[in-house]
């Protein structure tokens, strides 16, 4: 009965992931590349209406971070604290154990993105200070990290060499989508080949193939989710890669992440589901599809917009009787998809 429950319990919690947030309402996910970067980083931005101060981190993390009944997960950390008698590498800590003393195994403020390799720097306001990113760490395990950059491994955290760091099996994902929040969110001041050891993607330099496989590799945690929704409540911005790893797939390409939405499905089912007709067309074409349509535009070959329709359902038509012979496309988008047809004109 026990397993029956905790099954159904996980069937709802993913289909709840599988619709997109609320908070995406206005963003036009059909795109894909720069356009859907640009997309994401124009609505986080833009929603981010509290900044937090560096100072106020410290009760954040009671509901960000918690571990359960007064405790916080450090990231880099995976033992079970007092298991081995390192207080060095726990995955949690008491919440009120923080400040900057290594010898009382305190934790303190880790910046994934490392304030000196920020252009300018993030200092601890702003960036500096963007919950999303500071994440709670112990106090040595935050000082071997320093500023080194991040580079590929297994295992647990440690250092790669004298100037890599390696987040652990556990937290290369967490890390990943850290990056990509703070590339999207700040632009230039936080490029992701700044702070780790990887190859440009040939779309975009700035991002290192690196971060695209970890955020493969390693798909959000509840922990995350969790995280992720209280924050949205208090700074008013989301990390879209933790909503859906998919995005970062959609943007730079590499290796394909979890698709929380099931956004690759709805764009083989538009696809599959639309219809032009007649084709070739004279005076009127009709456009259906079984998936309810967002937008439906008709460009010339050149791009240009010549007709544009928001239909309330899966159909609509569209007058071209004063178009001149020749061939024309037909974009459709739903919530999550795209698909541009050709259509001739007689």
């Amino acid at each position: 009965m026990k397993r029956f429950f905790l099954l159904a319990w996980m069937l709802g919690f993913s289909l709840l992931r599988a619709q997109v947030q609320p908070y995406y309402n206005d963003v036009d996910l059909s795109v894909t590349g720069n356009q859907l970067k640009d997309n994401l980083s124009v609505k986080i931005i833009n929603t981010h209406t509290h900044q937090v101060s560096y100072s106020q981190l410290w009760d954040i993390y009671i509901h960000t971070d918690s571990a359960g009944p007064g405790k916080v997960y450090l990231i880099y950390g995976w033992d079970n604290p007092d298991s081995d008698g390192d207080c060095h590498n726990d995955l949690s800590r008491d919440q009120t154990d923080h400040g900057g003393s290594a010898a009382n195994c305190e934790y303190n403020r880790e910046h994934v993105y490392p304030k000196s390799l920020g252009t300018p720097d993030l200092g601890t306001s702003g960036p500096g200070s963007d919950a999303h990113h500071v994440r709670p760490a112990d106090v040595s395990m935050n000082s071997w990290r320093g500023n080194k950059k991040f580079t590929d491994g297994s295992g647990h955290a440690h250092a790669v060499g004298s100037g890599y760091w390696y987040p652990g099996d556990r937290w290369k994902g967490d890390v990943a989508r850290i990056i990509m929040y703070m590339y999207l969110r700040y632009g230039s001041q936080c490029l992701p080949r700044n702070v780790g050891q990887g190859t440009p993607i040939a779309s975009d330099p700035d991002m290192i193939d690196l971060f695209l496989q970890w955020n493969a590799q390693d798909p959000p945690s509840p922990e995350e989710d969790r995280r992720n929704d209280y924050l949205e409540g208090l700074q008013g911005n989301r990390n879209p890669f933790i909503d859906n790893p998919y995005l970062a797939t959609l943007i730079w390409g590499g290796p394909t992440a979890q698709d929380r939405w099931n956004m690759a499905v709805e764009s083989r089912t538009l696809s599959r589901s639309v219809r032009l007709w007649p084709n070739p067309a004279r005076s009127r074409v009709h456009i259906g599809s079984s998936v309810p349509l967002k937008d439906v535009r008709l460009t010339d070959a050149g791009g240009r917009l010549l007709r544009e329709k928001h239909p309330a359902s899966g159909e609509t038509e569209m007058n071209t009787a004063d178009l001149p012979a020749g061939l024309y496309f037909i974009e459709i988008r739903s919530a999550k998809a795209r698909v541009l047809k050709p259509l001739l004109i007689e």
